[in-house]
């Protein structure tokens, strides 16, 4: 288990292992932006983990090479749809989405 936090915000979810951070954020913001469902395929639910980048996957091929596409990629970037929750160490991620509540 994983306690995750949203910035700027500050809110805090518990997320289980195997969870990614798109289904943890949408457990408390069902308005973040996402338009592919979790495929990878538009890179509209990109955040950064500002913390705890160790406690989510590896960035697979997928998700680099639409990484790749987005304006604003730094080192810290993620797709939330496809960073999986380790349960390893607590993560924060800063929140991109203009529209998201947070």
């Amino acid at each position: 288990m994983s306690l995750i936090t949203l910035m700027p915000s500050g809110t805090t979810i518990e997320a289980a292992a195997g969870t990614t951070l798109l289904e943890a954020i949408l457990s408390v913001d069902d308005k973040f932006t996402h338009k592919c469902d979790g495929n990878a395929t538009c890179g509209s639910c990109h955040i950064f983990i500002q913390e705890g980048r160790k406690g989510v996957s590896k960035i697979a091929r997928e998700e680099n090479e639409r990484l790749d596409m987005l304006v604003g990629v730094g080192s810290k970037s993620r797709l939330a749809c496809q960073a999986t929750v380790l349960g390893t160490e607590d993560i924060k991620i800063e929140m991109l989405g203009f529209d998201s509540g947070f």
